[in-house]
């Protein structure tokens, strides 16, 4: 069981302390990654704190890499499609999304695919993991365009590069320092690491992301990252964002937990 996070990397001196417009509230949900256990621990949480508080309009994000590595993917994009039917929910493609639709009609971009936690995507879907094994390239790729509904194809096809909700900027893995965000590549949204990670300028926005794995929220005064591994450290982070306050919600095996930003 995995201790509860009490402390945050990086810096938390905001220089103007970002905001949420008057009226409304948004939560953020790092990456997923298959783990349909901790996402539906993470559901419960969110959907309780939010009918706690005050009354407001209240948008989800999911800033993408809702599939791989994990055991039950097409649990996990059967779940946000239902979320997203029953409230307003905003999801980001991750570079694992792209890498799977890519790989539809790309047998190296399959390749890398199943390097990267394809197997585990196709084997949720209930393509036998020995066939896999011992298929060649170009029938594991007819077996998956196969296995996969193409509904769920169309889904994962619809999500967006960037949410803006007033101040804030929700991406998966960051944006390119000294590009406005209008013109920000959706490559650079879905792979980028430095020198993203790095910058401690002004991104336009404040910049919300998963995708870099720390051991806890990340957080500095231009950006916050919260794919806190929930494959590899089995937890699973959500923020919260209210005016100019902000909170953490987990679900970590065995344990949740709200936590003060």
């Amino acid at each position: 069981m995995l201790s509860i996070i009490r402390k945050f990397m990086g810096r938390t001196d905001i220089r103007s302390a970002p905001s949420v417009p008057h009226g409304e509230r948004a939560y953020a949900v790092g990456d997923i990654h298959g783990r349909l256990d901790l996402f539906e621990a993470l559901i419960d949480q969110i959907e309780a704190d939010d009918a706690a508080r005050p009354t407001a309009h209240t948008k989800i994000v999911l800033l993408g890499d809702l599939i791989d590595r994990g055991p039950d993917s097409a649990g996990v994009v059967d779940r946000a499609r239902r979320w997203a039917q029953a409230r307003e929910v905003d999801i980001i493609q991750g570079n694992h999304e792209e890498m799977l639709l890519v790989s539809r009609n790309d047998t190296e971009a399959l390749r890398s695919f199943l390097r990267f936690g394809g197997m585990e995507t196709l084997m949720s879907y209930g393509i036998d993991a020995q066939v896999l094994a011992n298929a060649e390239i170009e029938d594991v790729q007819r077996l998956m365009n196969a296995a996969i509904p193409r509904e769920d194809f169309d889904f994962l096809e619809s999500f967006g590069k960037m949410v803006r909700v007033g101040d804030y900027a929700f991406v998966h893995a960051g944006v390119r320092p000294d590009t406005p965000l209008e013109h920000q590549m959706a490559r650079d949204c879905r792979w980028i690491r430095e020198p993203f990670l790095s910058h401690r300028g002004d991104f336009g926005a404040f910049v919300v992301h998963g995708h870099t794995i720390t051991p806890e929220p990340e957080v500095y005064d231009n950006r916050i990252g919260i794919d806190t591994g929930a494959f590899m450290h089995g937890t699973l982070t959500a923020i919260g964002l209210q005016g100019t306050d902000r909170w953490f919600l987990q679900a970590t095996d065995g344990v949740n937990a709200s936590v003060a930003a």
